[in-house]
């Protein structure tokens, strides 16, 4: 008796590729799904079939070499002299910031208003 319904999809390399690629840019599983052109429950069949692990474990593993890439470019670009990379960095990497507060001697805070102070 003949078999009956829609072939079951195999993966190419192509395929492979692309999915690892799409991980890499950060893309949604439904935004994969899309490009793709499969449902989730497909994807994720092919993912277990494939790599032997669920969307979001394979997500983890692909899309970090996407976060990668980006940190490495966000220091080269502040290696080469931009200054708001460089801030930016600081601020998250140095705990930098650009509010100071200071307080009193009796632990209150102190404000200052630039249009009070004389520019001399």
């Amino acid at each position: 008796m003949a078999r009956t319904g829609r072939p079951p999809i195999e993966w190419t390399d192509k395929d492979t590729r692309t999915f690892e690629g799409l991980c890499s840019i950060q893309c949604t599983e439904s935004e994969i799904c899309s490009v793709m052109n499969l449902s989730d429950k497909t994807l994720n069949r092919l993912l277990r079939k494939h790599y032997g692990v669920t969307f979001s474990e394979c997500f983890k593993k692909f899309s970090a070499s996407g976060i990668i890439s980006l940190r490495r470019k966000q220091f080269e670009v502040a290696n080469n002299g931009s200054v708001p990379m460089l801030i930016w960095l600081g601020k998250q990497y140095l705990d930098q910031k650009d509010k100071q507060e200071v307080t009193g001697a009796d632990g209150g805070a102190i404000v200052v208003k630039w249009d009070e102070i004389d520019a001399d």
